[in-house]
């Protein structure tokens, strides 16, 4: 087994085959959310009632709840609840949603005709491009990338890519990507435009998210801000850079789950 990285938590993460990536406080060989694995601490650590993924010493439970970065928050402006949820009206909200393994064989087989019959006359003929960008090949030419790292900058690549062959990089415009996680693929639209004026990101994530990208952007001209809001509940037209600039918006995702691509679909609907 390898060893840890110099400074970095000694705390080895099964589930992920890696150390711990935190760096520990002075004199200390885990860091806080793993500190319990070092014999000399008796202090117990229990399951925040916020959000039991991580731990808190018992001792400091009131002052961690103060400060969580999984507490209830104010609202911001652009929050309102259910813009994009479609149905307004509570007698349109559908029966309880239950997993498709719990239907019987008639149930089922009556799903499958209405499925049918909704999609019948839709014209689905999806061309596949797989295209690539400038600004990505060095990276994807760098022989220290694993598997998945080559994988996601493929990805990443074909998107700028395709975004390039429908004019859409380019100045004066902002850049909203939906559940952005780390904002890697603005981080290379941002390589893509480094030469371009005026351009703005907003990185859309309900989480919190640890190992940002962000830092890279400094001292570049283009301005990034985070929105932490799920899109359920994200109307755009009330986020202050937009309302001052009025800005066209360019729309991008990589990592958007099915219920967030229909928020999103229907967002670009209504507004």
């Amino acid at each position: 087994m390898a060893a840890p990285e110099p400074g970095r938590c000694g705390y080895f993460v099964a589930r992920k085959k890696r150390f711990c990536k935190m760096i520990p406080a002075p004199g200390k060989r885990f860091c806080g959310e793993h500190g319990q694995q070092e014999e000399e601490n008796d202090r117990k650590r229990i399951p925040c009632p916020l959000d039991p993924k991580h731990t808190v010493y018992e001792d400091q439970l009131q002052k961690h709840l103060k400060k969580c970065n999984s507490r209830e928050k104010p609202k911001p402006v652009y929050f309102v609840q259910d813009i994009n949820a479609g149905l307004q009206d509570a007698a349109e909200i559908p029966e309880k949603q239950v997993p498709i393994s719990s239907l019987s064989k008639e149930e089922l087989q009556s799903l499958i005709i209405k499925l049918k019959k909704a999609s019948n006359g839709l014209e689905l003929r999806l061309e596949e491009q797989i295209l690539s960008h400038q600004a990505l090949q060095e990276a994807l030419n760098d022989p220290k990338n694993g598997e998945s790292a080559f994988k996601h900058l493929k990805q990443q690549a074909s998107i700028l890519g395709n975004m390039e062959k429908l004019h859409l990089l380019g100045p004066g415009r902002c850049f909203v990507e939906f559940g952005a996680g780390r904002g890697k693929l603005s981080h290379w639209v941002d390589v893509a435009l480094q030469n371009v004026e005026n351009v703005h990101f907003l990185l859309v994530e309900r989480a919190t998210t640890r190992f940002k990208v962000d830092g890279k952007h400094k001292g570049r001209d283009s301005i990034f801000e985070r929105l932490q809001v799920d899109i359920q509940h994200l109307f755009l037209k009330k986020v202050p850079i937009l309302e001052k600039k009025k800005l066209p918006v360019v729309g991008i995702g990589k990592h958007l789950c099915g219920a967030a691509t229909g928020y999103l679909l229907l967002k670009n609907e209504r507004r």
